[in-house]
C-alpha cells in the first residue's frame, strides 16, 4: 500500500487547509452582505450542502454568526444566518498631518463611538501616538469594554507606504524612528493595520459610499495635502511601490511654486491647505466660510483652486478611465464654489468620451469616511480570516465583558 511521505502529508494538509480557509471567507462574506440561508449559500458558492453545513456550524459555534428569522415561499421555511455585528469591534484612524479622528464601528459600519481634534502630527510624533491611544481607551471606556473587544486597528497615514510599512520621511521627517502601528499594537495586543490614506478614502466609498455601485473609480482627498485613491475591479491599486494615487505630486505648471516634496509645481503646492491659507492669510475652515459669506478673495483662491484640480482630474481621466470621480477632505465644503470651476476645466480638457463616461461627486460619507476607510481596513481582514472575529476571553481588570 502506497504511504504519503510526512512532507507530503504536510503539504496536503496544508493545501486543504488553505481550501478551508477560502471556504470559509466565501461563506462569511455572503452572510455578511445579506441574509441568506444555508441552501442560499450552497447554491451561490457551488459548495456542497454538508460543506456549507459544517462551516455555519463552526460560526455558530464561536458566535461570529447568528440565526436569524424565517422565510418561506409556500415551501419549508428557512433559518436565516447574519453576522454577529457585535461580536468584535472595529477601531479606525486618521492620522492627518494636523489632526486625529478616531471611530469604532461595529462589523456593519455602524459608528459606536467617535473622536476628532487638531494635533501637530508633522511636528509632534509621540503627541500624535498618546492622543491615538487616548481616544481608543476613552471610546472603549464609554462603553465600559476593554481591547480585548476588538478585532483590530486600521491606521491611515498622510504619505506613501513601503512593503515594510515605514512613513515617507520626505513628508513626515520626524517620524524616522516611530513605527506607530507596532506600538499600537503594543500597547492594544492586536493586529493593526496600515495604508495611505487616500487608499482607506477610496475603501470606504467602495464599501459604504458612492463607489458602492461601481468597480472602477479614483477618491481624491483635498486636505493639507491632495492624495488619490484607486478602486480597479473592486480592489484598491496600490502600485508596484505602493505609491499609487500620488496625484498632488504631479506636475500643473513647471515653473511653479517649490513643493514640500521638493518638486516644483506641484497641483499640492498650488491647491493645498498651506498654499491655500497663504493665499488669504487666513486658515483653510476661514477661507471656507468666508468665500460662502461672499468675500472676494476667498471666492477667487477656491475658484483657482477648482480650476487647477480640473486640470489634474482631467488628465486622471484621460490616464485611467475610471466610472467615477469621488472629491472628499475638507477643502470640500467649499461645495459649488469648487465643483463648477473644477467641472469647466475638466471638460475643457478631458476627451469628449472619458467626460461623457464618468461623473464628478462629492463624498457623502462625511468628515470620518478616510477613519471609517481604516475601520474597514481590519473588517476587510476580518472576512476572510474569520479568527480575528472569535471571541477572546476579557483581559486581566477588564472594565466588562466582550460585546455579543
Amino acid at each position: 500500500m502506497f504511504v504519503n511521505s510526512p512532507n507530503e502529508q504536510r503539504r496536503n494538509g496544508r493545501g486543504q487547509g488553505m481550501l478551508r480557509a477560502h471556504n470559509t471567507a466565501a461563506v462569511l462574506h455572503l452572510i455578511w452582505a445579506g441574509n441568506y440561508s444555508r441552501a442560499d449559500i450552497a447554491r451561490t458558492t457551488g459548495l456542497s450542502r454538508s460543506t456549507v453545513t459544517g462551516i455555519v456550524g463552526g460560526l455558530l459555534q464561536i458566535g461570529v454568526v447568528k440565526e436569524s428569522s424565517t422565510q418561506s415561499s409556500g415551501g419549508r421555511p428557512s433559518t436565516l444566518l447574519r453576522v454577529n455585528e457585535r461580536v468584535r469591534l472595529l477601531v479606525g484612524i486618521e492620522m492627518g498631518a494636523s489632526h486625529i479622528s478616531t471611530v469604532l464601528t461595529d462589523l456593519q459600519g455602524n459608528f459606536l463611538s467617535t473622536r476628532s481634534e487638531p494635533v501637530d502630527v508633522q511636528g509632534q510624533p509621540q503627541l500624535a501616538l498618546q492622543r491615538m491611544e487616548t481616544h481608543i481607551h476613552e471610546m472603549l471606556s464609554e462603553l465600559k469594554l476593554n481591547s480585548s473587544a476588538l478585532a483590530g486597528i486600521g491606521l491611515a497615514v498622510p504619505c506613501p507606504l513601503t512593503e515594510s510599512d515605514v512613513l515617507d520621511l520626505n513628508i513626515l521627517p520626524l517620524w524616522r524612528d516611530i513605527r506607530p502601528a507596532d506600538q499600537l499594537r503594543a500597547r492594544f495586543g492586536v493586529p493593526v493595520m496600515m495604508d495611505n490614506d487616500a487608499n482607506l478614502g477610496a475603501l470606504a466609498e467602495l464599501w459604504w459610499g458612492a463607489g458602492r455601485d461601481v468597480g472602477d473609480f479614483s477618491y481624491i482627498k483635498l486636505a493639507t495635502g491632495v492624495g488619490a485613491g484607486q478602486i480597479i475591479n473592486g480592489q484598491v491599486y496600490r502600485g508596484s511601490g505602493g505609491i499609487a494615487g500620488e496625484i498632488g505630486h504631479t506636475a500643473i505648471d513647471a515653473n511653479g511654486p517649490l513643493c514640500r516634496c521638493g518638486l516644483r509645481g506641484c497641483l499640492e503646492a498650488m491647491v493645498g491647505r498651506e498654499a491655500l491659507e497663504r493665499q488669504v492669510g487666513t486658515d483653510l475652515e476661514s477661507l471656507i466660510k468666508n468665500a460662502n459669506a461672499g468675500d472676494l478673495a476667498s471666492i477667487r483662491a477656491i475658484k483657482n483652486a477648482g480650476t487647477y484640480m480640473g486640470i489634474a482630474v482631467a488628465n486622471l481621466l484621460n490616464l485611467m478611465n475610471p466610472a467615477r470621480i469621488i472629491l472628499g477632505g475638507a477643502l470640500t465644503r467649499a461645495g459649488d464654489l469648487l465643483l463648477t470651476p473644477l467641472t469647466q476645466a475638466v471638460e475643457e480638457r478631458a476627451l469628449f468620451s472619458t467626460v461623457e463616461s464618468s461623473r464628478v461627486v462629492l463624498s457623502q460619507i462625511g468628515p470620518q469616511a478616510v477613519a471609517k476607510g481604516a475601520a474597514t481596513l481590519v473588517l476587510q481582514a476580518a472576512l476572510n480570516d474569520h479568527s480575528l472575529l472569535t471571541p477572546m476571553p476579557a483581559l486581566a481588570g477588564a472594565q466588562s465583558e466582550a460585546p455579543q
